[in-house]
């Protein structure tokens, strides 16, 4: 089964226990956010090929939180919506914070192989951290912001215009801000390696278009909430 088959099955049954869970109320969605937030962490240590295009396994479940908070958004209010933006963050720095104290950790003689594994899959420079976590809060509160901006404008109507422009907009704000944070300029404080600039735009243009897919694809999803 070729990569693109596989990111389109994930990115379906993302978006349907999506749904599951605004079916089974605002709390559940508090805590998918929650759930795709750690698995967005752990699975952004995958490198794989998508459409020809380098990419990591994060994307699917990163792109989902965008779906929970516009549903957030149009059934409970900005304010819940904003809720489930800072969970999601407190649950990001929490996530870190533990992964970073078990690495501190010495293993013992018995110990079967997983401290190793914990080092390749927790391991991480601070530029990606900080830069991971200043562009999902920005992001997200400015998918929030625009989703409601123009719900306003438009008396209600068209939920697939702010559904889509909100997430667009947000997608690119998070494409641009944690490449250019994480690779160009928390490099120069953290004395990482800082990549050429123009390979931080390809990572851009890369990230996007495939958070794009996954924000299209979303769009029925939210017209199913409606209905359920």
């Amino acid at each position: 089964m070729s990569n693109e088959i596989i990111f389109i099955i994930q990115t379906l049954i993302g978006l349907f226990f999506t749904l599951i869970a605004f079916k089974l109320g605002k709390v559940w969605i508090y805590a998918f956010i929650a759930s795709c937030v750690i698995l967005a962490n752990i699975f952004v240590n995958k490198q794989i090929t998508l459409l020809g295009l380098n990419a990591t396994g994060g994307n699917v479940v990163y792109g989902a939180i965008f779906l929970a908070t516009d549903l957030l958004s149009e059934h409970y209010g900005k304010k819940e919506a904003r809720k489930g933006v800072f969970i999601g963050f407190f649950v990001s720095l929490f996530y870190l914070s533990m992964t970073q104290m078990i690495l501190l950790f010495k293993k013992n003689s018995d110990d079967w192989g997983a401290s190793e594994a914990m080092d390749i899959i927790f391991a991480t420079s601070p530029s990606i951290v900080f830069a991971s976590l200043i562009a999902y809060l920005i992001s997200q509160l400015n998918d929030i912001w625009l989703f409601h901006f123009i719900k306003s404008k438009t008396n209600e109507k068209f939920l697939w215009l702010r559904n889509n422009l909100s997430t667009y907009s947000s997608q690119l704000f998070d494409s641009i801000i944690f490449s250019f944070l994480a690779f160009y300029l928390f490099p120069l404080f953290f004395n990482t390696e800082q990549l050429p600039f123009q390979v931080i735009i390809q990572i851009v243009i890369t990230t996007y278009l495939l958070k794009l897919i996954v924000a299209a694809i979303d769009t029925p999803f939210i017209y199913l909430s409606k209905k359920i």
